[in-house]
């Protein structure tokens, strides 16, 4: 686990918009969006909307509206982040 990935695991611990993170994390808005999709596809991230709280998985639609989600770290992301 990188630095990064271990940074942004531990501001989702509860649920938190794209916006906060960006105001929370030291990271541009790019390496931010880079590093949530490397999560999500190691399925240590959530992506939920924010409406219903539906989870949402294609890639491509995050990538589009990535500031229209909220992030959320998983069950395999929080053991990941406490086993470091």
């Amino acid at each position: 686990m990188t630095d990064s990935e271990f940074e942004l695991l531990d501001a989702l611990y509860f649920t938190v918009s794209f916006d906060c993170l960006i105001k929370e994390l030291d990271f541009s808005e790019e390496v931010l969006v880079n590093e949530l999709i490397a999560l999500i596809q190691k399925a240590w991230v959530k992506c939920l909307d924010k409406v219903n709280e539906e989870e949402i998985v294609d890639i491509m639609e995050i990538k589009r509206n990535f500031n229209a989600y909220n992030f959320l770290a998983s069950k395999e992301g929080l053991l990941a982040h406490n086993s470091r």
